[in-house]
């Protein structure tokens, strides 16, 4: 058991406790940039991992009755076809192809941007959002716009194992702002169970998972996480995100570089 990646996996486990950031935006980045590990072996570990971990939160929320199953829902009408689409789009051009490689770095790369404006503008955007009552989506429209942004996290989540924490979470707050936000969170986590799993079977089938590694990553993230969700209150949530976005951003730019 390499101990550099039990150590990676306890760092990341630790942002996420205190964060509450998709452990996907840090631990696939740090994969693929500083152990140089394949882009597609990395997203397929990191969802094999997600799927786990999120299960246990799914469970706590389900308890506390912090999930909206109707949202949960329509977002697997679109999340889960999307999942199985594009992985056997990735079956077909080759996963494991240096190109195809590229290809998936750049996607993580965009999902990385995307989840960095998620921590800097989602209050803006909720503010704005409750402001303008007249824009929040109604009824069918609200329903379609969910399956879509489910097939757009989808395709994102397996594409780069990036999409279902702040992107998704964001997603939720605007299209549902009169959700608390432990609803929100719950809501997040719920559907991001079945998506990361089919997408987690999908690059088994692909053979893009390293089962070792996997192991190595849950047995320093499980105590990290629990160490940092305690830690959390101690530092001012503004400065976590900060640092956060700041982080991603210069991550986002190596990968692309």
């Amino acid at each position: 058991m390499d101990i550099s990646f039990v150590i990676s996996g306890f760092a990341v486990g630790i942002l996420v406790g205190m964060t509450g950031v998709g452990g996907g935006s840090l631990m696939t980045p740090l994969l693929t940039l500083i152990f140089g590990i394949n882009p597609s072996v990395a997203v397929g570990t990191d969802l094999a991992f997600a799927s786990i971990t999120k299960t246990a939160g799914t469970v706590t929320h389900r308890v506390r009755g912090t999930v909206r199953w109707d949202i949960v829902r329509l977002l697997c009408y679109g999340a889960l076809p999307a999942a199985v689409v594009a992985a056997i789009a990735l079956k077909q051009f080759g996963a494991l192809d240096k190109e195809i490689g590229q290809v998936i770095r750049y996607s993580i790369a965009g999902s990385v941007m995307l989840t960095v404006v998620a921590l800097l503008f989602k209050k803006k955007m909720l503010a704005w959002i409750t402001a303008h009552p007249e824009r929040q989506l109604q009824g069918r429209t609200l329903a379609i716009a969910t399956v879509v942004a489910g097939a757009v996290l989808g395709t994102l989540v397996t594409v780069s194992s990036i999409g279902a924490g702040a992107v998704g979470a964001t997603l939720l707050v605007l299209m549902y702002p009169q959700l608390s936000s432990a609803e929100v969170a719950g809501t997040d986590i719920a559907y991001a169970v079945p998506l990361t799993a089919i997408a987690a079977v999908g690059h088994w089938w692909l053979g893009s998972i390293n089962w070792m590694l996997l192991l190595t990553l849950l047995v320093g993230s499980v105590p990290g996480i629990t160490i940092g969700a305690w830690f959390a209150r101690a530092v001012p949530e503004r400065i976590l995100r900060g640092m956060l976005a700041m982080t991603l951003m210069g991550v986002a730019a190596k990968l692309i570089a």
